[in-house]
């Protein structure tokens, strides 16, 4: 008898009809008090060697159809392994068409990276011996929105703030943590000495640890979008930025990153603050220093697909990157990830995953270090 439970971590669907497994009828589940839908992550179970063609009924009413054409969902037996299956998106529905070799496995939208992935990723990092590990605060349901400090902190020190997962549904975003923080520690690597040796790191892996553990794709568990909070945050309803944008006012901010993953694109690009009151030449030209750095350093990367560059002044400065780029008049950028696969790169095994998400997040350093003696003016 088949069986689709959600009953964990991050688990999330809706499921109609599960009496056919050529017609298993499902549906995407809104955020918890909002109506973004688009994440997804299930086990099936007693339906090993059977075709199982999984229908979501709304997939045409999500929050990005975009995200559904040319997109593969993810699965695994073991929710170490995962690996693209057959899928399409027609007539408004999406499909998954799947033959389980096992009577147990998980679907998803994207690799997940679960709560306890993240608390092991803290505790490996503070046993670097070169990392400090702060608590900020708690998140609208009490859980830890933690500050990793890496470096000398001294006030000489360049700071470069790094903050991943404000849409707890884009999981690249700590994977992609994960592999910069494994460079970062590693007293081998001459990058990392490098950096260090100027600049002090202030990272936060998971901004949003609630929407995270509920299975929500962009909001937190009161249902704020955390990337459109920075002009006004609360600590009722957007606690994580408020306690992060804090504690940056106290440090200052010379390089901001924003880690994300995009639905629709496939391609890795990045998203500067053009659009602020205080973009100019300089801050142009150190664009332009980072990106190609960081095109030599990742065959990944690229500049040529992306969002619209905004217009002078016509910023949303209640997003993270515009926000802090025009407060601290820093060089910051919102770095993206696609959901589907990398276009220049493609894979059809894997797609896009959270290695290749990690091993970016290990080159991004490169890009970091050239620009570093840059970033005050």
């Amino acid at each position: 008898m088949m069986k689709i439970t959600t009953q964990f971590d991050a688990g999330s669907v809706i499921v109609t009809d599960l009496s056919n497994p050529a017609d298993i009828r499902l549906k995407l589940r809104p955020d918890n008090a909002s109506d973004f839908a688009q994440w997804f992550y299930f086990r099936l179970q007693g339906a090993a060697y059977q075709n199982c063609v999984m229908h979501f009924e709304n997939a045409a009413s999500s929050a990005y159809p975009a995200g559904w054409e040319d997109y593969q969902a993810v699965a695994s037996y073991d929710r170490q392994n995962w690996f693209r299956v057959p899928s399409r998106y027609e007539n408004g529905v999406f499909t998954i068409d799947h033959t389980p070799l096992a009577n147990s496995v998980y679907y998803a939208y994207f690799e997940p990276y679960s709560n306890e992935q993240h608390l092991n990723l803290l505790g490996d990092a503070q046993g670097s011996g070169l990392c400090q590990i702060d608590d900020l605060g708690s998140t609208v349901q009490g859980r830890d929105i933690n500050l990793l400090t890496i470096g000398n902190q001294v006030a000489s020190d360049l700071k470069v703030w790094i903050i991943a997962r404000q849409h707890p549904g884009e999981t690249m975003a700590e994977w992609f943590i994960e592999g910069l923080l494994g460079r970062l520690l590693d007293s081998q690597d001459p990058t990392a000495r490098a950096l260090l040796d100027g600049a002090t790191f202030y990272i936060v892996p998971n901004m949003n640890p609630d929407g995270a553990v509920l299975g929500n794709l962009r909001t937190n568990a009161a249902g704020a979008n955390l990337n459109r909070e920075w002009l006004e945050p609360t600590v009722e309803r957007s606690p994580e930025v408020y306690y992060v944008r804090e504690k940056m006012q106290e440090t200052g901010v010379d390089l901001f990153l924003d880690i994300h993953g995009d639905e629709a694109i496939p391609f890795v690009f990045a998203a500067g603050t053009e659009g602020v009151p205080s973009y100019n030449e300089r801050m142009a030209a150190l664009e332009t220093q980072f990106k190609t750095a960081f095109l030599a350093a990742s065959p990944d990367f690229q500049d040529v697909h992306g969002y619209d560059k905004d217009k002078p002044g016509e910023a949303n400065l209640s997003m993270a990157t515009a926000w802090v780029g025009e407060h601290f008049r820093c060089l910051a950028y919102t770095l993206e990830m696609p959901f589907k696969d990398n276009d220049n790169l493609p894979d059809s095994d894997f797609g896009w995953n959270g290695q290749r998400s990690l091993r970016l997040g290990e080159s991004i350093l490169s890009a970091i270090l050239n620009v570093l003696p840059d970033l005050r003016a």
